[in-house]
């Protein structure tokens, strides 16, 4: 039976019952406090009685930044995950109790957050938070019947980028790279479009897997979890050799770059170069394009980026016409 003890204005109930946790709880009056002891004592009785301490003390901020201190670090992809939960963190729907949250306030916050971000941006947000809240239920003793983030609909993605450097532009935006007050970025830029390396294995590329005599670059652990080698141009080689004569050529290439150093020095330069809609990883559109345009068929193109299947390679392609009518007799 329930015990009930009333402590000034509020009233404890403790429930003990053998094979289960003891169950405490405090309401403002005796009347609530005996509708949750009925609730809990009943379930216990036909066996459905599932311990909701842990989802009524944690709030979904809690929860996020267990996630952020426990799993996040041990991923490939942490720094762009880290920020995007720690943003999710410092927003309202954080506040929620985790036994109170369900699809009704996360199809809210998605409707929100569309009317200043991407579907594409928010669609990250949401896988983020879907595992998050599938953790805590699978490992934390969150409980929940489901998980609410897998139950509201998408948004639909906007058409895939093929936003490619357009005229001058190219030599524009090198111009501005070398105003930069970070002198890494021209360097990475070049070999960004010289190789179609991704941000982030660029910014960790190490020396020792570099061997500039046969012109190839080793990058033992990439996006989709397996290596590749990366055949370098005699400019991206050139590039390579020119950074090593001021570098003792032992660790990171970039050794004080990050991927949100690069972010933000590439908009600035974008903006001095009067260059419009252009993001840094549309430079690995434009190389994967040239290299289609050299004469690479579509098995050497994905060995050199990394991708796994065609259609994941098609969306990076983006060939000018006037450049395909060259080929044709």
């Amino acid at each position: 039976m329930a015990a009930f003890e009333k402590r000034g204005r509020c009233w404890r109930v403790r429930i003990r019952r053998h094979g289960y946790p003891e169950q405490n709880r405090t309401f403002d009056n005796k009347a609530r406090a005996e509708v949750w002891a009925r609730t809990v004592e009943g379930e216990m009785d036909r066996g459905l009685y599932v311990d909701r301490t842990e989802s009524e003390k944690n709030l979904l901020g809690d929860i996020i930044n267990r996630y952020l201190v426990e799993v996040t670090p041990t991923k490939r992809g942490a720094g762009p995950e880290a920020a995007r939960l720690r943003a999710l963190a410092a927003r309202p729907i954080a506040q929620i109790k985790m036994a109170a949250l369900s699809s009704t306030h996360i199809a809210s916050y998605r409707d929100d957050r569309l009317k200043t971000v991407s579907s594409a941006s928010i669609n990250k947000e949401l896988n983020h938070l879907a595992h998050v809240v599938e953790t805590a239920r699978r490992e934390w003793g969150i409980q929940l019947p489901e998980n609410p983030v897998r139950m509201v609909r998408r948004p639909v993605s906007a058409r895939a980028r093929d936003r490619r450097l357009k005229a001058d532009e190219h030599r524009r935006l090198l111009a501005a790279c070398d105003d930069a007050r970070n002198p890494s970025l021209k360097p990475i830029v070049t070999l960004a479009v010289e190789t179609a390396m991704r941000q982030g294995e660029l910014v960790g590329l190490h020396w020792q897997h570099i061997d500039l005599r046969k012109r190839v670059a080793h990058l033992p652990v990439t996006k989709n979890g397996e290596s590749r080698s990366v055949p370098l141009s005699i400019k991206a080689a050139s590039e390579l050799r020119r950074l090593g004569k001021a570098a003792e050529r032992e660790g990171r290439v970039f050794p004080a770059l990050t991927t949100e150093a690069i972010k933000r020095a590439f908009i600035r330069a974008c903006t001095r170069a009067g260059i419009e809609d252009f993001h840094f990883h549309d430079l690995r559109h434009e190389a994967t394009s040239r290299l289609f345009e050299k004469g690479l068929n579509p098995i050497e193109v994905a060995s050199i980026t990394g991708h796994k299947t065609l259609q994941m390679l098609r969306r990076y392609t983006h060939l000018r016409a006037e450049d395909l009518v060259k080929k044709l007799q």
